[in-house]
């Protein structure tokens, strides 16, 4: 059976035989065949030399994502097995993740060579997200995979907002197969038992990323007061409590987040933290205005822009917040600033930073530069999989 040919402009090959796995519509000059959306399609230059194999979609921006640069090679149940396969041995066999209550990311798309598949395991369920047309169509012999490599006792799909109208994919929130998973369903994370709300959790329910990030933070917290903005379910806060911080304020503007918190500390058995719900902004401000001191302030909002266009915008957000924190550090205090806005470079908030606290005249130093936890890598080859900074710094 012939495979489907797309056709890259002249000068336009060089990105894809570096291994960059997405092929926008501007870069193509035709397509030679019928391919439906969905349907395996071969990558070639404009001299007709073979680039790669991927995964066709006329309805989005990015018309291919490429999984192999090896010619023949089919994108079947055993390609999929193998590439999970690969995923899973990094987490289980280099970073030793796979506890029985564990919580890891065991695959991350680009980043595992599987563009539009994120998976999570918390403890015996696995948590899926679909954002390519492509593997949801497939989505099959992924769960097939995924039950013969990890056994799981079910696994949830989790969609991602927005992606019905840039792939062309409809997909919904719930169970996919086995049972579904338990309102008490729970993890361990640094010697901290947290609650996981797989059905109603931000992304795929918890923000595994900041995992190593939380652990550092948490190293220096000892009998320190803490406020920790944007705190979900509490990561950041009640892992400085367990570590011995002499007071914990978490502000988040869910209450479903806060409910959460309020579980995990109880849990922990945690003493001296207190959660407020309340516009963060609104709410910072409220403390600076009357006082409050804080000796670590960690900044961890959600992503405030999604496309280039909102980028100003964001900054502007970013600038506030840093403002609001240098007022309610006290001296000799500890910043932590987190951004998950892949399209802001650690640049750009690092020379935000120190446009911050001249206005504020206070002197910065930069201890940390820190990204996601390790099972959440980087393609070299897809440098926009590297979204995560966490830059830690000491203001006197």
């Amino acid at each position: 059976m012939s495979i489907p040919k797309v056709v890259l402009k002249p000068k336009r090959a060089q990105p894809f035989f570096g291994r960059h796995p997405w092929v926008y519509a501007g870069a193509i000059d035709r397509v030679d065949g019928q391919p439906s959306d969905g349907d395996e399609v071969d990558l070639v230059s404009s001299a007709n030399n073979f680039v790669a194999r991927g995964l066709f979609n006329s309805q989005s921006k990015i018309q291919v994502r490429l999984y192999s640069w090896e010619q023949g090679v089919e994108l079947n149940r055993p390609f999929f097995h193998d590439r999970l396969e690969r995923a899973l041995s990094l987490r289980h066999h280099i970073l030793k993740l796979n506890a029985p209550e564990a919580g890891y990311r065991v695959a991350f798309s680009e980043s595992d060579f599987l563009s539009g598949l994120v998976v999570d395991r918390y403890g015996d369920w696995l948590s899926v997200q679909f954002t390519a047309l492509g593997l949801a169509r497939r989505s099959d012999a992924i769960l097939d995979a995924l039950r013969e490599l990890l056994n799981p006792r079910g696994i949830y799909l989790r969609t991602e907002k927005g992606i019905g109208k840039l792939e062309g994919v409809e997909l919904h929130d719930g169970p996919l197969w086995g049972e579904p998973p338990p309102p008490e369903l729970t993890i361990v994370e640094n010697d901290l038992r947290v609650f996981v709300n797989l059905a109603e959790g931000q992304k795929t329910g918890y923000y595994l990323d900041q995992r190593d990030n939380r652990l550092a933070v948490a190293k220096l917290s000892s009998g320190k007061r803490i406020l920790d903005a944007f705190c979900y379910s509490g990561g950041f806060g009640l892992s400085a409590a367990k570590a011995g911080a002499a007071e914990v304020l978490g502000i988040d503007a869910s209450e479903l987040a806060l409910e959460l918190a309020r579980r995990n500390t109880t849990v922990n058995a945690l003493s001296n933290v207190s959660f407020q719900c309340a516009d963060v902004f609104r709410y910072m401000a409220e403390l600076a205005a009357a006082g409050r001191q804080f000796d670590v302030v960690v900044l961890d909002p959600p992503k405030f822009a999604r496309n280039r266009a909102a980028v100003p915008e964001a900054l502007k957000g970013y600038r506030r917040l840093h403002q609001l924190a240098l007022k309610l550090l006290a001296k000799d205090g500890l910043l932590v600033t987190c951004c998950c806005t892949g399209l802001i470079a650690i640049q750009d908030i690092e020379d935000l930073i120190a446009q911050v606290a001249v206005e504020s005249r206070r002197d910065v130093q930069i201890l940390d530069r820190r990204g996601p936890a390790a099972d959440h890598p980087v393609a070299v080859t897809c440098p926009q999989s590297g979204y995560l900074k966490c830059i830690i710094s000491r203001v006197l």
